[in-house]
């Protein structure tokens, strides 16, 4: 654990709170993606099957419990009570390639092939593509509540720290390398670029966000 790390996990922990608390004091999941919240939902229910297996530290198995928990909770808010606010034309991506091309790349480039490995490989690619759905959302309305950009500010920063907690650890760490987590957190960052460019010069000048005309 550093201290990128540790940030980047509180910006993790920070944008599901954020979620959480404008879904129910809104009592309205417009302008979220529900498809994005179930891949999401899928990353995390792939990755932490190792749960049942082995055990790293308190903080290690709480943080994987509650993002577990969280995602199930904001999918279940989505379909049950707020469900009638929820706008599936708007969010029309086409998530089926995501998934199809996470399981692909799991399949021809796992960390090792084990079938934990291969879905623990397999959430890593979904991760990195799962934040595409709510961007295609927001480019289909220009448009996304303060609330809403705070939140994925928080994800993408999140990811974005996660970046440098690597770097911090190549030169630190002997031996250290995952190729797979390295490729997939950059291109994963690098969706979030036009959104970061807006928030940073709209939404902390205390304007809306919208994308350009």
């Amino acid at each position: 654990m550093n201290l990128f790390r540790l940030v980047a996990d509180l910006l993790h922990l920070g944008s599901i709170f954020i979620l959480i608390a404008r879904l129910n004091q809104t009592k309205s999941c417009s302008g979220i993606s529900l498809k994005t919240q179930g891949l999401y939902l899928m990353v995390f229910v792939t990755r932490y099957l190792d749960l049942f297996f082995s055990f790293v530290s308190v903080y290690n198995t709480l943080m994987k419990i509650f993002f577990l928990v969280s995602a199930g909770y904001i999918v279940y808010l989505m379909t049950g009570s707020l469900k009638t606010t929820y706008d599936k034309n708007l969010d029309s991506f086409r998530v089926e390639f995501l998934i199809g091309g996470a399981a692909l790349f799991a399949l021809l480039f796992p960390h090792k092939y084990t079938i934990l490995e291969v879905l623990w490989s397999f959430s890593i690619y979904l991760e990195a593509v799962a934040i595409m759905p709510q961007l295609f959302q927001m480019t289909r309305t220009g448009e996304a509540d303060n609330i809403t950009s705070h939140y994925i500010f928080a994800l993408g920063g999140y990811r974005a720290l996660y970046i440098v907690n690597w770097i911090y650890r190549y030169y630190s760490e002997d031996n250290y390398s995952d190729y797979i987590a390295w490729v997939s957190g950059v291109v994963q960052t690098v969706l979030y670029a036009d959104f970061f460019y807006i928030y940073f010069t709209r939404v902390l000048k205390g304007k809306e966000f919208k994308l350009p005309v």
